[in-house]
């Protein structure tokens, strides 16, 4: 059988998805190297945990690769009921998906259909439109006056076409924070039969104590769906592992849109292991703190300007084009993130590394800014 020939009209996609903006991931560590010939790069752009997963985790992933020729569990019954237990709530709020962002995928395919609206901050995570343009919805951006959302501005914003309001607490890429009586002012004002969506990515880099515990909120009568990951503080962003916590429901519709074994044998033992290793999550947060409290005085004595964040990673504001800076840290074997896809087209997001990979970015940012 012949394939179609160049001159032949093929199939289209629907319009929705003709006109999305795919996500763009960050480059890998082999390909710098590979493309500038240069040895022993730092790949600090992703917010991954530099120490790596759980030594129980990994123990954990190699011995469940001798089963991996069966299928996972469909329901993550172990993992479901370890996590409900750790959290104090009962097992049927869980909802387990292919990382985070397949949760909030979800999400949009279960509640949202072409010509509804999903509310959002200009700055927050690339996904939230893109997995609202997919299903035919439109995103409706919010402004976040110091990289912030606005829950008021949000409020203002819901119409009778708004199904999903989208937080990301704290957000990604700015690392800002909103606080606990900014949520409970919006929740109680926020109309029934719409999903607020909080994504708690890094919740677990938090400190602070007006920090909100969402999960308080989910009795309240409103439709609440927290999100969560165990690629960041936990280390498994390659095995992807994410899950959502909503009244039982909500999480009753979206599990029959949720792919059949959409997560792994190897993630749910991964998953299992890493809650047991408290010591590897206190051990994360201790690095970060103390990375972070460096990267800010170096900042500071260079007088680069940056967002206080609650995160594992730095935004940082060189007021011009960045493209001559990153491409100069490349060169010196450092990968940060440029984010002009998020409308920050002056800004670089630097991930909190090791202290040997902090210190070598500060020493090739010094080096490119005195270019």
């Amino acid at each position: 059988m012949k394939l179609n020939p160049a001159n032949k009209k093929m199939i289209k996609p629907n319009p929705y998805v003709e006109d999305l903006i795919p996500y763009v991931p960050g480059k890998p560590v082999e390909e710098l190297e590979r493309e500038l010939g240069v040895s022993g790069a730092v790949k600090i752009a992703s917010n991954e945990n530099p120490l790596g997963p759980s030594p129980l985790a990994l123990k954990a992933m190699e011995e469940s690769l001798k089963e991996t020729h069966r299928y996972p569990d469909g329901d993550s019954f172990y993992l479901k009921q370890k996590l409900a237990d750790r959290l104090g709530i009962k097992k049927e709020t869980l909802i387990f998906g292919n990382g985070s962002n397949d949760v909030l995928d979800i999400a949009a395919r279960t509640f949202m259909r072409p010509g509804d609206e999903a509310i959002m901050g200009e700055y927050a995570f690339i996904v939230y439109p893109i997995s609202t343009q997919a299903v035919g919805a439109k995103a409706v951006i919010s402004p976040m006056p110091d990289y912030t959302h606005d829950l008021k501005d949000m409020l203002t914003r819901i119409t009778e076409k708004t199904k999903i309001v989208f937080i990301a607490n704290p957000n990604n890429p700015t690392g800002t924070m909103v606080k606990r009586d900014e949520v409970q002012w919006f929740l109680d004002k926020v109309p029934e039969g719409i999903l607020v969506v909080i994504d708690e990515a890094y919740f677990e880099y938090v400190d602070d104590p007006d920090y909100p515990d969402t999960l308080e909120y989910h009795d309240s009568g409103k439709s609440i769906l927290t999100v969560r990951t165990f690629s960041k503080i936990y280390g498994l962003a390659g095995i992807r592992l994410g899950y959502g916590i909503a009244n039982e429901k909500l999480v009753s519709h979206m599990h029959r849109v949720r792919h059949p074994f959409n997560v792994s044998s190897v993630a749910q033992k991964a998953g299992i292991a890493a809650l047991d290793d408290s010591g590897h999550v206190r051990r994360s947060k201790e690095l970060n703190r103390e990375g972070l409290d460096y990267l800010s005085a170096e900042l500071n004595e260079l007088g680069v300007k940056f967002t206080l964040t609650y995160t594992n990673f730095i935004l940082i504001d060189l007021e011009k084009d960045p493209a001559d800076l990153y491409n100069a840290l490349l060169r010196e074997g450092v990968i940060v993130r440029p984010v002009a896809g998020y409308g920050l087209r002056t800004h670089l997001r630097v991930t909190i590394g090791l202290e040997e990979e902090n210190i070598k970015f500060i020493e090739a940012l010094k080096k490119a800014l005195e270019r």
